[in-house]
């Protein structure tokens, strides 16, 4: 069902700046802030803060762009074995380029990149060549000699001093990255020990969006982003250095609080004695919390998007990309919350739509695929897969129909059209499948909208279902999924596949 917003942008805008500027007050020559999570396109943020805006970190930057400058880090090992950023679909070096260039659209200068832990893979440095060719400032740190016990040897010539020191001019230093684990934290921490051998007072601070610190270790919210990050193994705990230090609970996440003791040593011996932090949620910046205006819509939101996870890596096991265990973290929270998969309202319209499919074709061999949809009012739009199209395509036309008001014995993609398409698969492409995937469909439509005025308000009609909610019976295929995701559509899907192929195009 369309809802309101539960978060207020412009007040979280004002705090986060605030609290932002008062941290590099405090340290007055200069602050090294890690940015966690995504800089860009923070979807999950959006799906359990209903209203957040993706691309308010962004904003932020915007407002802080005269006092900051900004450093763009990335694993070699991420480089080398090419990780995949799932919501894009894209591979982490990928991601950094786009993110580059996202920043430069917004008026927003990256001074450098820095390839963490390089140790001189083959795809690290052919990244490397590529930036450089571009006229773009790359910078390499090794792994840190005697991280993470022995403090003498990090904090020394051989460990943070063997690292190349990147020149900055600006009071605030944003380090961002593509993903967890890409060295960010190593990088703010050999700048700050880099500074005081040339006597700036320079300080380090993290902008983690969650867990949210101020709302309760079992609050929906904080409970979606154990569910996001399963695969990694993070879990959420009330932060025992905060407790002990000031009597007050306040939340934090397991590998935060693990590296605390080490982190607080290290600060130390840099500092020459000077305690910067008591606590993980004294090192953070976080006003999300406080932005909250709808506590109700919130947890209904992150309920829904731990049945999402569930989902996602239920199909990443199918597909070898996760492990059991990672599954069954997220099943045991959704057990905490008792919920059943069905409260996912797109689920068993899909299921429905399946059976409803293999009743109609009963005879005829192939599997048969069910998919639904919410639209923002809370109508349920069903599709399933035939000759001429995939359950993803059938379902995005059974959509824009609705929502032009098109009868539906009016077909958008007519019999000589999609027959066109499947002559060019199988006589000139030879392709075996030759129904018509989402993006297929998407492109055909578009030419077909180019002399139909009732395809025209079809394609109108495609934004109205940017953040809608689907599920699909099968794993989509490679068009489907980025056809789905490209719309802005919300995908869930059983972990079924679509045929009995290994390979898939």
């Amino acid at each position: 069902m369309a809802t309101s917003a539960a978060f207020d942008n412009e007040k979280y805008l004002a705090e986060q700046t605030s609290e932002i500027l008062e941290r590099v007050n405090k340290f007055g020559d200069k602050l090294y802030l890690e940015f966690g999570g995504k800089l860009l396109y923070d979807f999950h943020a959006a799906r359990v803060l209903p209203g957040y805006n993706p691309n308010v970190k962004m904003a932020l930057l915007q407002k802080l762009k005269d006092k900051a400058d900004v450093l763009l880090c990335i694993y070699a090992e991420d480089i080398e074995r090419k990780k995949m950023r799932a919501d894009f679909g894209i591979t982490y070096d990928s991601d950094a380029l786009k993110l580059i260039d996202d920043l430069m659209g917004w008026g927003v200068s990256v001074l450098g990149v820095v390839i963490t832990r390089f140790n001189g893979q083959p795809g690290a440095k052919l990244f490397k060549n590529k930036l450089e060719r571009r006229n773009v400032k790359v910078y390499t740190h090794q792994y840190t000699k005697g991280y993470p016990t022995n403090v003498d040897l990090i904090v020394s010539e051989e460990g943070y001093g063997a690292n190349d020191y990147i020149e900055t001019d600006k009071p605030l230093v944003i380090v961002t990255g593509p993903g967890p684990g890409s060295g960010k934290l190593a990088t703010c921490l050999s700048q700050v020990y880099h500074d005081y051998k040339k006597g700036i007072k320079s300080g380090y601070a993290k902008f983690e969006t969650f867990p949210i610190w101020n709302l309760s270790l079992k609050h929906p919210v904080n409970i979606a982003y154990e569910a996001a990050t399963a695969d990694i193994k993070d879990f959420n705990l009330i932060d025992p250095f905060h407790l002990e230090t000031y009597n007050k609970k306040a939340i934090n996440y397991n590998r935060d609080v693990e590296v605390f003791p080490i982190l607080r040593r290290i600060l130390k011996k840099i500092s020459g004695g000077k305690p910067f932090y008591h606590s993980p949620t004294d090192m953070g910046v976080n006003r999300a919390g406080f932005a909250i205006t709808d506590d109700d819509q919130t947890r209904e939101a992150s309920k829904q998007e731990v049945i999402r996870r569930y989902f996602r890596y239920q199909c990443e096991y199918a597909m070898g990309l996760t492990d059991k265990d990672t599954v069954q973290r997220v099943e045991l929270l959704i057990k905490d919350f008792d919920l059943k998969h069905e409260y996912r309202r797109v689920v068993e319209p899909a299921r429905e739509a399946a059976l409803e499919a293999q009743e109609k074709n009963k005879g005829n061999e192939g599997v048969y695929c069910g998919a639904a949809l919410e639209l923002k009012d809370g109508t349920i739009i069903s599709g399933s897969n035939s000759s001429h199209l995939h359950a993803a395509s059938s379902l995005v036309l059974n959509a824009v129909k609705h929502l032009s008001g098109i009868p539906d014995k009016i077909k958008l993609l007519p019999p000589n059209v999609t027959d066109s398409v499947r002559n060019l698969k199988t006589k000139i492409l030879n392709e075996k499948n030759l129904s018509m995937d989402l993006l297929e469909a998407l492109i055909t439509l578009s030419i077909s909208a180019t002399t139909n005025h009732t395809v025209e308000l079809a394609m109108e009609k495609l934004v109205d279902l940017q953040g809608c909610e689907a599920h699909m019976t099968h794993i989509p295929t490679p068009g489907d999924e980025a056809g789905l995701r490209r719309l802005g559509i919300n995908l869930t899907s059983d972990p079924n596949f679509s045929t009995k192929d290994l390979f898939i195009s």
